[in-house]
C-alpha cells in the first residue's frame, strides 16, 4: 500500500498478506498498489478511495506477472541458521520491474555531474539576465 494509506498512524508503505488454506505456500504474490496520477501521498482528508483497487481486483482472477505484479519462491524468503532452522522471514522484497529513482553514482562522478548542471544553469541564467537587460 502506498504512503499515508493509514495516516495519522503510519506514513510508512504498508503491505497486505492473503493467506488461503489450499495448502502449503509454493510461491508468493506481490501488487504494488500505485498512487494515483499526480497524487504524493495520501492523507486524513484524502483517502484511498475503493474505485482504486479496481486494477488489482482485475489482476487478482488472473494473475500474470507485470510491471506492478510479481511473484517469488516461497523458499527465497526463509533463511536458515547453521543447524537449518528457521532463523527468519523476509517478506520486504523489492518490485524488480520498479524504475530507479535515482542513479548510483561514485562520488567523483556525482561532483562532476553537479558542477556540469550547475554551469550550465549559471550560463542560462546569465543569458535570461542579459536578455531582461537588453529589453530594458
Amino acid at each position: 500500500m502506498p504512503n499515508g494509506v493509514f495516516a495519522p498512524y503510519t506514513g510508512i508503505p504498508t503491505n497486505l498478506l492473503f493467506f488461503d488454506r489450499s495448502g502449503p505456500t509454493k510461491e508468493i504474490w506481490y501488487y504494488e498498489q500505485p498512487l494515483p496520477e499526480g497524487r504524493k501521498t495520501y492523507t486524513k482528508t484524502q483517502p484511498m478511495r475503493l474505485e482504486e483497487f479496481d486494477a488489482c481486483l482485475a489482476w487478482w482472477n488472473k494473475r500474470e506477472e507485470n510491471d506492478l505484479a510479481w511473484k517469488v519462491k516461497a523458499s527465497d524468503v526463509l533463511r536458515y541458521d547453521g543447524e537449518g532452522n528457521l532463523a527468519s522471514l523476509n517478506l520486504d522484497i523489492k518490485n524488480p520491474n520498479a524504475k530507479e529513482d535515482f542513479e548510483h553514482m561514485p562520488p567523483d562522478e556525482l561532483i562532476r555531474s553537479i558542477s556540469e548542471k550547475e554551469a550550465e544553469l549559471s550560463r542560462l541564467l546569465t543569458e535570461i539576465r542579459e536578455e531582461l537587460l537588453e529589453r530594458s
